[in-house]
This record gives C-alpha cells, structure tokens and sequence, in this order.
C-alpha cells in the first residue's frame, strides 16, 4: 500500500468568515505533526463486529485537532495532523518522508518491532508518540528517550485486571495463552501480575495456532468445539484469564469453557485503554462528539491517538509557544497534564516516558470497573500501582 497524506487543519475549515483574520492581524503559528499508521497483514476477525475501519486512529487525531484548535484560535495557533499509511515494508520509506518535511511530532500506530525501529529511525529529529504498541519491552530495555507512549503497556493492562480479580477474591486464575511471541509476552505480564497482587496460577496450557483455523467459517466452528475439551479437567479455579494478542481463540471461550467460570483477559472482562460504554467524567459528551465525527464507536487505537495530539495541544497551550523544544520539554515535565475523561489528569513517568491513566474494565455493553482499585495505594500517584513502578524499570535513557 502506497503512503497517502491528508493534511488537516480543522481551525482554518472552522474559521469562516465572521472569523477569518484582518488583514492587520499576525497570522497563526502552525504546530505540525504527522500519525503514520502501519498496517499488518491479517486475517479476517472472529466477528465481523470486529472488522477494522478505514480511518482506525485518523478519526481520533482529526477529533483531537478540531479540540486543539478550538483553543488554539484564540491563542494565535493552529495545528495541523498528516495522516500516511504504510506497510512494515514502506514504513521505513514514509518516515524518511516526515522527517525530511520537518514534522516535529510523529504519532506511530504500529506494533513494537515496527515503533522502535520508526524511533531509531527518527533519532532527534522528531518525538515519536507511540498510540498503538504495547509491549513492555518498550519501556524497559528498549526504550527510547524520543519516545512517549500513550497506549498502555501490557503491564498497566494485566495489573488493572489483576486488583479487580484479587478484590473480587477471585485469587485462582487459569491460564490459558496463544503461541505467537506477543501472546508469551502478555502471558509473561499475568504471571508478574499474579505474582505482584497475590493471585495463583493454577494451571497454564497453550492453545497452539495452526494457521487455518480462522481461513473460513468452518474453520471458526472447529476453534468454538474444541473449547470446552481443551479447557477440561483444569484444577478448581476461580476465573479463566486469556492471553491472546492475535484473536484467534479467545472470543470463544466464554460459554464455551468446560466449568462454569468466568472468562477475563482477551475475552469476557477485557482490560482497556477506552470503551465506547463509557458514560462517567463527560465521556457521554467525548463518545457523541467522536461518532459524529466518525459515524461509529470510538477504538482504543483512536483513543490513544487522539490523547496523543491533545498533549501536543495542551503542551502548546500552556507554553504559548508552537516551538517544537519548548512542546516537547513542557511535554515531559512534572508540570505537565491533560484531561483524558477518564476522573483524573493524565501524567508523564519520567522514568519511561508511560502515559499514567485508568485502565477500564469492560465487556462489549459495560464498563464493570476501573483501575487502580480503591485499595490500592502508592507513594506517589495510585497510577503508579499499575505498571512498571520507578523502582523495578529496566529503562535507561
């Protein structure tokens, strides 16, 4: 797929003319940035509920420049989003082509292999925000100090499911993890979660894909009976946790599981960045304005993009400035915060650059609950229980 750029620039298309400048006054500074989305090959979703849009992330950066303009007009700024697409073959190719351009602020929508390849790529010419990826290598042993990352890690997202089980006293977990390398490394984040808030692993077994199970509707029958074998004779658990990054398995385990018990993870009570059930904090109001935008719900992917670009937008607000340095250090200060609609301003970790934020709970109709739980306490920020805490980070920068 070739790249394509669509610059936006939602304040001047605002404007009109009862708004449009005099002559006579200064014209507004423009903060460019640029989303490069990456695009994976892959196969066809369990659901067809789940089949990805066109404009996955896009429709959350144009929401996030129409919101920075509408301050930004006021202030003598405006902010404009390129939006590419690329493969993992043309990513390399399309980056070279922001940077050459001279966009201060890239927003990457890409999986870890990809994220930090772009961030080695971009060096000190640009700050890369990663929206998608969510590996925890990525803020440990790879990170990057040109990096901030607005998508959670897995985890922030294991943790958060983690304090909820464990308040629930539902302290027994049963394991069950696909066999791609992404699947391991989130099985890895429930093994230290479990470790961390006093939960047990009772049982792990792997669900070994081969390839051809989700080629055709037989193919999704044949995974929907093997369920309830492949999750017999387990030892008395409390709750089956799912680790599957690749949706192969998982939409099927519940109801389909051998024992009456519910599914958590990658099915059933999923941990998230953001849910389209979400109604507290004036999320009501966030969600209406996005499916105007969009004409259907919001996904985490545009989410985390669209927080992305509201702390470029905030950066600059709050500096009074359209210099990248000047956005980009305010960005990483400890006088930093946005507004996320999730009860509580979103901070920076300096330790690994990790956007601190709630992490819902939530099943395809509601939001059960959000993390960090109640009880749950810290010495710095209740954010900080979810994650890689300052003390444990591998990250150097």
């Amino acid at each position: 797929m070739k790249g394509r750029i669509i610059i936006l620039s939602a304040g001047l298309a605002l404007a009109g003319p009862a708004l449009a400048q005099d002559s006579a006054s200064p014209q507004p500074q423009t903060v460019h940035a640029a989303v490069l989305r990456v695009d994976m090959p892959r196969l066809p979703p369990i659901s067809r509920l789940d089949t990805l849009p066109g404009d996955l992330g896009f429709a959350g950066a144009r929401l996030a420049i129409e919101d920075n303009d509408t301050t930004g007009r006021f202030m003598g700024q405006d902010f404009e989003a390129a939006e590419v697409t690329a493969t993992p073959e043309t990513a390399a190719a399309e980056m070279d082509k922001l940077l050459d351009q001279g966009v201060p602020f890239i927003v990457t929508l890409a999986d870890d292999a990809t994220t930090l390849a772009l961030a080695d790529q971009a060096g000190d010419k640009a700050l890369v925000l990663n929206a998608r990826a969510r590996g925890d290598t990525l803020r440990g042993k790879d990170c990057r100090a040109n990096v901030i990352h607005t998508a959670p890690s897995q985890a922030m997202l294991t943790d958060a499911l983690a304090q909820f089980l464990v308040w629930k006293k539902w302290p027994n977990w049963f394991l069950v993890a696909g066999s791609h390398p992404d699947d391991i490394a989130l099985a890895d984040a429930y093994r230290r979660a479990a470790t961390k808030f006093g939960a047990k692993i009772v049982e792990e077994r792997t669900y070994e894909d081969t390839g051809g199970s989700r080629r055709s509707d037989s193919g999704h029958v044949q995974v929907q009976q093997q369920m309830p074998v492949f999750t017999q004779r387990a030892p008395a658990y409390d709750v089956l946790i799912a680790a599957d990054e690749n949706d192969v398995f998982a939409n099927w385990l519940p109801y389909e599981t051998w024992d009456a018990r519910p599914v958590a993870g990658s099915a059933g009570l999923v941990p998230r960045s953001w849910a389209p059930s979400l109604e507290a904090w004036g999320a009501m109001q966030f969600q209406n304005r996005f499916e105007k935008l969009a004409n259907r719900p919001i996904r985490e992917e545009d989410y985390q993009t669209w927080v992305a670009l509201r702390m470029i937008g905030e950066a600059a607000t709050r500096t009074q400035s359209t210099d990248a340095t000047a956005i980009r250090e305010f960005m990483l200060s400890d006088k930093f915060e946005v507004a996320g609609f999730k009860g509580q301003k979103l901070t920076v970790r300096d330790w690994d650059h990790q956007l601190r934020q709630p992490i819902l709970l939530a099943t395809p109709a509601v939001t059960a609950s959000v993390s960090p739980q109640d009880q749950y306490l810290h010495q710095t920020s209740a954010l900080d229980t979810l994650g890689i805490d300052r003390p444990e980070t591998e990250c150097k920068f």
